[in-house]
């Protein structure tokens, strides 16, 4: 055996490993439904569920990674979480969290990865006053070992507010006056009288000469 195979294979072995261990750890989750009541647009202090499904992993052997973490959060106010973990068609893991965030343990989400893992969420809360045109009902992502947000893990879910009804002052429009229009000229009512009086004086009057 040529002296430097021995060598050349420790080389190899250690760059394997060393393209391992600085591979980027990418999102194992994905967003499969989502629902909303009542229906988007948002009213601005009233009720707002949203409820979600996330498909886990797989991530290698497993279908997520033990020693990382899922950090929720969401802006509605007075938030209620319910979430579950649901393994092959059955519930696995429940928890129950109040704020604005809630964090899920990568533990309850690690399985082998011939298992089906569905995370579900559901968020209870008031939608905020706000100038914004949105509101973040849900926002999910992957926090590592080290604390970091792991690249492409952020899952967000936003929705329209109902607009506000502007009540603007009337526009008043000048007053137009229309043109006087001059009466029409009427006939008196004695002329018709006089012209048929006149015929008859004439007659009398021819009629007085004859007798004269």
């Amino acid at each position: 055996m040529h002296p430097m195979l021995p060598r050349i294979a420790i080389i190899s072995s250690a760059l394997l490993v060393f393209l391992l261990l600085v591979t980027p750890v990418t999102a194992t989750y994905t967003l499969t439904s989502v629902s909303y009541l009542p229906n988007p647009p948002l009213v601005p202090g009233g009720t707002q569920q949203v409820a979600a499904n996330f498909y886990i992993g797989p991530s290698g052997a497993t279908t997520f990674i033990v020693n990382h973490e899922l950090q929720m959060q969401t802006s509605l106010t007075n938030a209620r979480w319910n979430i579950q973990v649901i393994q092959n068609g059955r519930n696995a893991a429940q928890q129950s969290a109040s704020g604005s965030a809630a964090f899920v343990n990568g533990a309850i989400l690690s399985y082998s990865n011939n298992n089906d893992v569905i995370l579900s969420v559901t968020v209870n809360g008031i939608v905020p006053q706000t100038p914004d045109a949105q509101v973040m009902l849900l926002q999910v992502e992957e926090i590592d070992n080290s604390n970091n947000v792991v690249p492409g893990s952020i899952i967000t879910l936003s929705q329209p507010v109902a607009g506000q009804t502007v009540t603007a002052d009337p526009t008043v429009l000048p007053t137009l006056t229309p043109p006087v229009v001059p009466p029409a000229p009427t006939k008196s009512a004695g002329l018709p009288c006089a012209a048929a009086i006149l015929p008859i004086c004439l007659m009398a009057l021819i009629l007085k000469k004859r007798d004269g």
